[in-house]
């Protein structure tokens, strides 16, 4: 605990969104102090609930959820025979779609997984999706359990950072914490009063998101369509989404009267279709910006506040809780006192990547979504090429998630990716045994020798000794809290040295070690 004073915490934490919810759980699990101020009163909105409010999970987002044992309590949205069924196992959606990239589908019998070599069967073997609003609730539940302090109608409007704290103004109030931490989404004030750079480029479209009843719904032909000026897709009877290429000019800035979104709808469907009520309607544009840095002195970055683009193929969320899955076990390991804070830079080094390549994503998917020819031309080779079983399996590698590899230095295969979830003799599986936030050293022979190595850091590492019911020719893997792979040793005697290595890196000097 930072203090003893009431509004003195380890960590507080600007956003009580999911990223911010759930960094928030990661950080109690090590029994860090935390506050979450967040700017709107109520957690209900109209946007976060169906269909406005639906958000599709990665297999690494849903990993998550189950390696902290939250997958049980998060329900997934139902889809009639008209979606996609994403909430499902892939080898029971034969002949069915497993995503698209601009609109252009994959199908499930074209992805070949047999290529994903160190994964095995587990209930976060595929996506799903989840209505925001409950998700949230869940993750609120949570952290309230753990014993997170949560604050709504506080926005920050200052703070001020010293060698020791940041003090933090919000709402006429003053809180002290060792640690700031956005994660106050894409227009975060802690980004913009931290000081921090945000590159990238500009918008090329207005996005629309619409429920409203239409004159005659027959109009509008059903699904996803590309004309001379945008791109819509329709689900009948009432909800259209389109893109208008007017350089995002009316994102934020032009009411969104019924006058003018039928004005847009008709201009991009080609068609004289008619508005008799507009219930709701959002806007988002495909800007791209990524901060420079996630850390700036004892202030750091998190989810849409490190990074935003476009929703297009759905990772703005998956992004953001994999930051919070990769920084919370880091922090809190440097707020125990054990590990120097310059631990910090992994944080940087692992998630930058990942976000710069799925800004990437994002822009590419535009670039299909032009009117012009060369946009059309490559379309056509795209489709042709995700009609493949090479293509197909490339495109969910990267859509689905299960592509992400840390560079940890190492070039054993398995060595930061996300570790397979090894189902062990006596009746649990790898992934229940990360809920408590600890990392694990899994020793299929039960060799003192490896005992021995990780004793010391006994109180943030399990160590089990145990036969696995498929050990991909393994003979001891080390697992980080995040359920990523940082050492694996698969014949002969294993490097024990390179391990103990390991775990100074990660969790300082060992309980026996002078700091």
């Amino acid at each position: 605990m930072y203090s003893h004073s009431p509004n003195a915490y380890d960590v507080i934490i600007a956003g009580a969104g999911p990223v911010g919810l759930f960094l928030a759980c990661e950080l109690r699990l090590a029994n860090i102090s935390v506050l979450v101020l967040e700017q709107n009163e109520s957690p209900s909105a109209a946007l976060k609930q169906l269909p406005f409010g639906m958000r599709g999970l990665s297999v690494p987002t849903v990993e998550v959820l189950y390696r902290r044992g939250l997958l049980k309590e998060i329900t997934p949205v139902q889809f009639d025979k008209g979606n996609i069924p994403i909430n499902t196992a892939v080898n029971e959606q034969q002949g069915r779609p497993g995503g698209h990239f601009a609109g252009i589908q994959f199908f499930q019998e074209k992805i070949d997984t047999s290529k994903w070599t160190y994964r095995l069967p587990n209930p976060a073997s595929a996506g799903m999706a989840v209505e925001m609003q409950h998700f949230e609730s869940v993750l609120t539940a949570r952290a309230l359990s753990l014993g997170v302090i949560i604050k709504r109608g506080f926005c920050i409007e200052s703070f001020k950072q010293s060698e020791d704290d940041v003090i933090v103004h919000a709402s006429g109030e003053v809180f002290s914490a060792r640690w700031l931490i956005g994660c106050d989404g894409g227009r975060s004030i802690v980004r913009k009063k931290g000081g921090f750079e945000f590159i990238g480029t500009n918008a090329e479209f207005t996005g629309y998101t619409i429920q409203a009843e239409l004159v005659d719904p027959d109009i509008l032909v059903s699904g996803r369509h590309y004309t001379p000026t945008g791109m819509f897709t329709y689900k009948k009877p009432d909800f259209i989404t389109m893109v208008d290429f007017d350089g995002g000019t009316s994102h934020r800035t032009q009411q969104l009267s019924q006058e003018h979104v039928q004005t847009v709808l008709q201009k991009v469907t080609e068609t004289n279709v008619k508005i008799k009520k507009l219930n709701i309607v959002s806007t988002w544009t495909d800007r791209a910006y990524q901060a420079a840095s996630y850390r700036n002195g004892r202030v750091l970055l998190a989810g849409d506040a490190a990074h935003i683009h476009s929703p297009l193929g759905g990772q703005g969320l998956n992004l953001g809780l994999g930051d919070a899955m990769n920084l919370g076990w880091k922090l809190a390991s440097i707020i125990r006192g054990k590990t120097p804070d310059d631990l910090l830079n992994s944080y940087f080094t692992e998630r930058h990547p990942v976000g710069a390549q799925i800004l990437d994503w994002s822009r590419a998917q535009v670039a299909l979504m032009r009117s012009e020819p060369a946009s059309r031309a490559l379309e056509k080779i795209i489709r042709s090429l995700i009609g493949t079983s090479d293509g197909a399996t490339y495109f969910a590698e990267q859509a689905w998630g299960v592509s992400l590899r840390y560079d940890l230095g190492d070039q054993h295969p398995l060595v930061g990716r996300s570790a397979p979830d090894f189902e062990l003799t006596y009746g649990t599986t790898l992934g229940e045994r990360l809920s408590g936030g600890k990392a694990v050293l899994l020793d299929f022979n039960g060799l003192t020798l490896l005992q021995t190595a990780v004793k010391p850091w006994n109180n943030r590492v399990s160590y089990i000794a145990s036969k696995a019911k498929d050990q991909l020719g393994l003979s001891a893997v080390f697992v980080r809290p995040d359920g990523f792979v940082a050492w694996v040793s698969d014949s002969g005697e294993p490097d024990s040295e390179l391990l103990v290595q390991i775990l100074k890196q990660w969790f300082g000097p060992s309980d026996r070690e002078e700091i």
